[in-house]
């Protein structure tokens, strides 16, 4: 059977599933907002407690990290964010998600190669470049400083 490009790219467009591009923005768009949500009442109830803004902001970063590192142990993480994609991964509960998942994965060879071993494989290049970022930085800081 001969065929046409055109005709070839009208049948590999046929059996291409389509694009969820809004679907996928929307709910990133909205669970990634619940999230943010979750995080300002979380923050305005620490205040309500006493805290100083600078201490809620931590402590609200605290029980995130918590709550997503919590979640992803009972495996209800990953299935939000198969709806929710980058809602789940832009905030810092990605993050943690990021560090405890292959804790999970691996827990079974063992504490010292599977769950310590692997926890920082995703998480290990971001926290190495944060700290080198962050000591070079502040070297310069200080060097110039000096003058």
């Amino acid at each position: 059977m001969k065929m046409s490009n055109a005709e070839y790219a009208r049948y590999v467009d046929s059996l291409a599933p389509k694009s969820k591009c809004v679907k996928n923005c929307f709910n990133a768009f909205w669970i990634g907002g619940l999230i943010c949500t979750l995080g300002q009442l979380l923050k305005n109830g620490y205040v309500a407690l006493g805290m100083t803004h600078e201490m809620s902001s931590t402590a609200v970063s605290i029980t995130l990290v918590f709550l997503s590192a919590v979640l992803t142990g009972f495996a209800v993480y990953d299935d939000i964010a198969k709806v929710a994609g980058a809602g789940t991964l832009v905030p810092i509960t990605g993050f943690a998600n990021s560090v405890v998942a292959p804790a999970v994965e691996f827990q079974t060879e063992g504490i010292v190669l599977g769950t310590c071993a692997k926890m920082f494989t995703i998480a290990g290049p971001v926290l190495v470049y944060g700290t080198a970022a962050g000591f070079l930085y502040g070297l310069i800081y200080w060097v110039c400083s000096l003058f």
